[in-house]
């Protein structure tokens, strides 16, 4: 984002009321943070995606297989 466009997105919020900036301040940093959490998970994700599709793979094998067991729950 340009410098040219966070001014002007910056004066538009200071046309407002000392209470409505505070509200969009609040809701820009809700907003940010759940963008860097999705970043992160991603992030994450694209690390380990060749593990947890070789992981699918071996317990689709092991089920086709008759080697799995059903899950209990309450062993959890």
């Amino acid at each position: 984002m340009s410098s040219t466009t966070l001014t002007t997105i910056v004066k538009m919020i200071e046309t407002l009321p000392e209470a409505a900036q505070n509200k969009v301040a609040e809701h820009l940093q809700e907003y940010i943070s759940d963008i860097q959490s999705e970043a992160r998970w991603e992030s994450l994700f694209k690390k380990t995606e060749n593990q947890l599709v070789a992981a699918a793979r071996r317990a689709k094998q092991e089920i086709a297989e008759g080697l799995a067991t059903p899950m209990d729950y309450d062993q959890l």
